[in-house]
């Protein structure tokens, strides 16, 4: 079937999965992924295998906005309040998914250290692109939501580190030499250091031609190359295009006064690509990994999600965060998807021996946790009275002024 005639079919058939999401009241990504499920290999297979690799530049676009905007969350003034707590709390539910998960593996299942190790530290990356859907969808906005950006961007950063350091640590065990190890140890220092860099380069560039474009067009045409060129060059040099372009939003977001106007202009932009990347998601997912994963898979989930939740709450009730930040952050902090699935190609590289269980597994719990995981996501939201926060806190802006007009008349 002819490509265009295909990605029109896919996102007709998003769309509506979407709006019948909508109907029944659960986030429209998780709409997208289940309609993209009927078009993959499980039910249909209109998308096949080859065309969900054919279609990886839309899926790696669609991540790069979602990265940016993500960057956008991280204002100074506002980090600074609470930049301790944040740091606290993803470390915390970093260890607590990757302990409990290792103590599933290797206690209950007997699995060899290497693979326990490195599995677990698979579980820490949370997927930033469904959690800020759902976020956006509903126009949150709270405790609970402003703790929650920052966390999954950096918990990201804290699993590439997590997942370098038990690669190398796998390796050893397996009897790798020491210098292996070494270089395994130091590669995700390199590669996040790299991404800051080039953020920090990019970022800086595009604030100042972006303050001198006066027309909206001009504003999303150079924001835009902004971003492809984070992503490329981040490809090239290889770097995480994630990191990169969370840093490119975050140095914009603090250098350029009206930055607002630059994600305005991309926000205006991707909302097909976030349609083509979620439907596309779920029809890369094949319901048979059901069969192989059996109990070894369930159990994953299960120690992933506890393990994510007991550490965001005891994270949460260290730093004395608020009620609802420790009773339901945990819940949206479950979504698992690129980084993970990226990661399990590194260990079909470096430990092929374990390859196909982690694989398998991984894609397992992508299956289960991209379709549950906006739905948990907005449980937390919904249960913490966020929804429609940002709504709530235009109206306020509007009518303080109107009051100050009035006392200032009497």
């Amino acid at each position: 079937m002819e490509v265009l005639l295909k990605l029109a079919i896919v996102v007709v058939v998003g769309m509506i999965g979407g709006k019948i999401a909508t109907k029944f009241k659960l986030p429209s990504v998780s709409g997208y992924l289940v309609a993209g499920l009927f078009l993959g290999p499980s039910f249909f297979d209109l998308v096949t295998k080859t065309d969900s690799v054919n279609f990886e530049i839309i899926s790696e676009l669609a991540l790069s906005f979602i990265a940016f905007s993500i960057g956008s969350e991280f204002v100074y003034s506002e980090i600074k309040k609470m930049g301790k707590n944040v740091v606290v709390i993803t470390l915390l539910e970093v260890i607590g998914a990757i302990g409990v998960v290792f103590s599933v593996m290797y206690f209950v299942f007997n699995q060899d250290f290497a693979l326990s190790i490195v599995i677990a530290s698979m579980s820490a990356a949370t997927a930033p692109a469904a959690t800020l859907m759902v976020m956006k969808q509903y126009r949150a906005h709270g405790p609970v939501t402003k703790t929650l950006l920052p966390v999954v961007a950096l918990d990201d950063v804290f699993g590439i580190i997590a997942f370098g350091i038990a690669l190398a640590v796998a390796k050893m065990s397996l009897n790798t030499s020491g210098s292996s190890g070494v270089m395994m140890f130091f590669e995700p220092v390199i590669e996040i250091v790299g991404s800051i860099g080039l953020g920090v380069l990019i970022g800086v560039v595009l604030a100042v031609v972006a303050k001198k474009q006066q027309t909206k067009d001009d504003l999303q045409i150079v924001s835009i190359t902004a971003i492809a060129l984070a992503t490329g060059l981040s490809n090239w040099l290889g770097l995480s295009s994630l990191l990169t372009n969370i840093v490119v939003g975050t140095v914009l977001v603090n250098l350029l006064k009206h930055s607002g106007r630059v994600f305005g202009s991309v926000n205006d932009f991707v909302p097909i690509f976030y349609v083509l990347f979620f439907t596309l998601a779920g029809a890369s997912l094949d319901l048979s990994i059901l069969v192989s994963v059996g109990s070894m898979g369930i159990a994953y989930i299960f120690a992933r999600g506890i393990g994510k939740y007991l550490g965001a709450f005891m994270g949460a009730s260290i730093v004395k965060a608020p009620d609802t930040v420790r009773k339901y952050l945990g819940f949206a902090l479950l979504p698992q998807g690129g980084i993970s699935i990226g990661l399990s190609v590194i260990v079909r590289q470096q430990l092929p021996q374990y390859a196909t269980m982690i694989t398998t597994i991984i894609m397992f719990s992508v299956l289960v946790y991209e379709t549950s995981g906006p739905i948990f996501a907005k449980i937390a939201i919904s249960k913490a009275k966020e929804i429609n926060g940002l709504d709530r806190m235009v109206d306020e802006s509007l009518s303080e002024p109107i009051i100050k007009q009035e006392f200032v008349m009497e």
